[in-house]
């Protein structure tokens, strides 16, 4: 088992106006905690998929004025429920150093650098005991807001892979360093392949090596790491390049030769498209989209394709129109536009522009009407929701508290949340119950497979006075 690191922020930092203050007045320094290696047994998993014990302390540090005995929670990586574990803990970090008694649901991972990337926590735990805590991070969500409702098993929506990757590019004296950050720190930890992507994506090293080539000494002369996405469309890759403008005929040439022979789509930098041999585009329903460079995508195609469904499901059998708020490139309003008016809404105004695009060249579709408008701080009112029978929210991770608060007073019968943060789900479902919703399906989907995060999807509808 290799070492990892849990990381908790804390309050270390000097008072900004310490110096200013007279030396008597100033509190005397309390040393850091000193190393403890200890054994201790696992109670629970927590929310980040950490196993969580507890610490018995005897005594006061230097610096306390009281002495106390007691225990304090400690939050190990990689550990499991029921086992007992010698950790050693610096400070505020923790880390595993030996398992004495492993859980019956552990398992061996799969993946040869689990542990030392930051991505995955969780492929050490069996697939029963995995989704129960999976679900049970919405459940809890949802009872701290003091909302009492049944939670669907979880669905994987794990399908072929994450059909994009995101790798961090550093030049080094003669090369490159390419790959992930190792876990808790900002080195570059070196990737040969990934498990957990589409099969095209699983060896791109080479690929992005090439590209970083190309971009030739303006890379390596700016200092800062580049961020190379890839992302697996049905005209085949399309890579998109920040942290560099592009500039100069010969990076234009070498960037469209390293296309050809990687035969990729599309290759953008910074936003803006350098080389396009194909228009990338992604099925939503019978629409061609084709998103628009680094833009947002749901992790997989079986989790788009999932989560679309529980959409039609729940907007059922309504007639009238809907608001698709949050809506991204339109995976969910180009598939409803099939059988009822819609109006989408998002701040992103390339998204918008590649919803519209799809739009414009599928037929069959009901008025599909667009707007570039920022929720957070323009939320749709109560008047101009008066105009939808069926409202879907679709935020990040933050959520819609804001639009979430407008809905609350209007009429709409029926809203559909679709949410990749239980916490900022269960706060607006709570202002919407508080207001006469009822939360009447939730299901959690996991398409963010072996992390800690998960999909939650929500059915709310208005309860009308008998």
């Amino acid at each position: 088992m290799k070492n990892n690191r849990y990381r908790k922020r804390g309050r270390n930092g000097p008072h900004s106006d310490q110096s200013k203050r007279p030396r008597s007045k100033q509190r005397r320094a309390t040393s850091p905690l000193p190393p403890i290696n200890v054994t201790l047994t696992i109670a629970e998993l927590g929310r980040h998929g950490h196993g969580v014990g507890r610490i018995e302390t005897r005594g006061g540090h230097e610096g306390q004025t009281q002495s106390h005995s007691g225990s304090e929670r400690c939050f190990v990586p990689f550990a499991l429920p029921g086992e007992v574990v010698r950790v050693l803990r610096i400070g505020d970090e923790v880390s595993l150093l030996d398992i004495i008694e492993p859980s019956p649901d552990r398992v061996t991972p799969f993946c040869a650098i689990y542990t030392r990337c930051g991505g995955c926590v969780m492929q050490h735990l069996a697939e029963t005991p995995y989704h129960n805590w999976k679900r049970n991070i919405v459940v809890t969500a949802l009872e701290n807001k003091g909302l009492s409702v049944t939670v669907a098993p979880l669905i994987d929506a794990h399908g072929k892979g994450r059909r994009r990757i995101s790798l961090h590019v550093r030049a080094t004296k003669n090369s490159w360093k390419i790959g992930f950050m190792t876990a808790g720190t900002h080195q570059i930890l070196d990737l040969e392949s990934c498990p957990i992507v589409v099969q095209d994506l699983a060896d791109v090293t080479p690929l992005a090596r090439a590209l970083a080539d190309a971009l030739g000494e303006t890379a390596r002369r700016s200092g800062r790491d580049l961020g190379m996405s890839f992302t697996e469309t049905a005209e085949g890759l399309d890579c998109h390049i920040s942290g560099i403008q592009a500039t100069g005929y010969e990076m234009f040439a070498d960037l469209a030769d390293c296309a050809e022979h990687y035969d990729l789509a599309r290759v953008s930098l910074a936003g803006e498209i350098v080389v396009e041999r194909r228009k990338p585009w992604l099925a939503m329903g019978t629409a061609h989209v084709t998103p628009p460079p680094g833009g947002f995508l749901q992790a997989t195609t079986a989790g788009e394709e999932i989560i679309a469904r529980l959409v039609d499901q729940y907007v059922g059998q309504a007639v009238g129109s809907l608001a698709d708020l949050f809506s991204g490139v339109g995976p969910f309003a180009l598939r409803l536009a099939h059988r009822m008016p819609v109006y989408a809404a998002d701040n992103n105004i390339t998204a918008i522009a590649a919803l519209d695009d799809a739009r414009r060249f599928t037929t069959g579709l009901k008025p599909v009407r667009t707007e570039v408008r920022n929720l957070f701080k323009n939320p749709l009112n109560a008047f101009e929701l008066g105009a939808f029978d069926v409202v879907i929210v679709n935020p990040p991770r933050a959520g819609a508290e804001a639009q979430s608060r407008e809905l609350a007073g209007s009429s709409v019968g029926r809203v559909i949340m679709v949410s990749c943060d239980p916490a900022s789900f269960a706060r607006d479902a709570a202002i919407l119950c508080n207001a006469g919703y009822t939360l009447d399906n939730v299901v959690p989907v996991d398409q963010f497979k072996w992390s800690a995060h998960v999909e939650v999807v929500g059915l709310f509808n208005r309860v009308v006075a008998g």
